[in-house]
């Protein structure tokens, strides 16, 4: 591992991007949002994308120094187009719309099509929070024409990591939050697993039969990725799909020459209301300040030391590595290295 402060990380990425054709606004967004990831223990949707984004920028996929707009609005609603710039820009442009509308009219539903990746999805809910609002994120269309994903007793790919993000206001400004993908494991620790010759954890993929396997060469080689916690999880892929991909319209956005074949028909849900709908919001951060105090002084279990809530793991991560820097794996630093390079960008002594 080598460790780099958030500043100096944060300071290359965007001189990356800048560099690889973005304007400032855009670098500097896709930045922060991309070390904010590894700061929060996120690190498969943190600095370890720069090289896949920068290539995808060189190949005129994304579009750098575009801006999302709003193409159809409501209001209660606003379905925005990302044009085709950074997933990041346009998510957190529409959660930002999201959030006016839902504090005007108390709720409120945005949808986004034709952008890249999004990110790390937790980001977008943690906005809506301080201001006293509960959000989620729903994203899909990812599998229309890549699959990954095997259905609950499947053995042939159709859907994706398909994934979701909740949050929910506390007291004092936090929240109570949780972002995961639909499968058992995430594609980059898949990849990563093939790359490094690791073996993954039991239950996360099958082989090209349907066969459990914890070989990544078998992923690889025609097989696929389980939804997590059987077929629960996938009754939440295909939720994901329904919001995401299917209420959104994202196939009708698709662009043969935008967003590759994976990013081409995502769409996003995103809908937030205020959490006093009901009640003054004093009565309901009460309660939620006490469910979150009654869940963490259970006893814990044989194994554990304490019982944490959803949430609790970015907060303290982000603490420590703001503190301490951030650890990156030798070999996703070399790819960063190495695309900085290939850009001429000084990397200042960070080697």
């Amino acid at each position: 591992m080598v460790v780099k402060k958030a500043d100096d990380l944060r300071d290359l990425v965007r001189r990356i991007f800048l560099a690889a054709g973005a304007d400032e606004r855009n670098a500097s967004g896709v930045a922060e949002h991309l070390v904010l990831a590894n700061l929060s223990g996120v690190d498969t949707h943190g600095v370890i994308q720069i090289g896949g984004y920068v290539d995808f920028i060189r190949k005129e996929q994304i579009v750098p120094t575009a801006w999302p707009e709003i193409i159809k609005e409501g209001p209660t609603s606003a379905l925005v187009s990302g044009n085709w710039t950074f997933g990041q820009i346009a998510a957190k442009y529409t959660m930002e719309v999201v959030i006016q509308k839902a504090k005007e009219q108390g709720v409120a539903v945005g949808g986004l099509v034709q952008s890249y990746h999004i990110g790390r999805l937790g980001h977008f809910v943690e906005m809506a929070a301080p201001e006293g609002l509960i959000a989620m994120v729903w994203g899909g269309g990812y599998g229309a024409e890549s699959p990954v994903a095997v259905p609950f007793g499947g053995k042939e790919r159709v859907l994706h990591t398909n994934p979701l993000s909740f949050g929910f206001p506390l007291s004092d400004g936090n929240r109570m939050m949780f972002d995961f993908a639909t499968t058992a494991i995430s594609g980059v620790k898949v990849r990563n697993a093939y790359r490094r010759k690791e073996t993954l954890p039991p239950g996360c993929i099958v082989d090209k039969d349907g066969n459990p396997s914890t070989d990544p060469d078998d992923f690889e080689a025609g097989g696929g990725a389980l939804p997590f916690g059987g077929h629960k999880g996938y009754a939440l892929m295909m939720a994901s799909e329904y919001l995401g991909r299917i209420f959104t319209g994202a196939d009708a956005h698709a662009d043969p020459n935008r967003g590759g074949p994976i990013m081409r028909r995502q769409g996003v849900a995103m809908i937030a209301f205020k959490a006093d709908q009901f009640q003054a919001f004093a009565d309901y951060s009460n309660r939620a300040d006490e469910m979150v105090k009654r869940v963490r002084e259970v006893p814990p279990a044989p194994g554990f030391e304490e019982v944490l809530v959803p949430g609790d793991p970015e907060i303290r991560t982000r603490a420590a590595r703001m503190k301490e820097g951030i650890p990156i794996a030798v070999d996703v630093w070399e790819e960063i290295v190495e695309t900085a390079n290939s850009l001429n960008v000084d990397i200042d002594g960070l080697e």
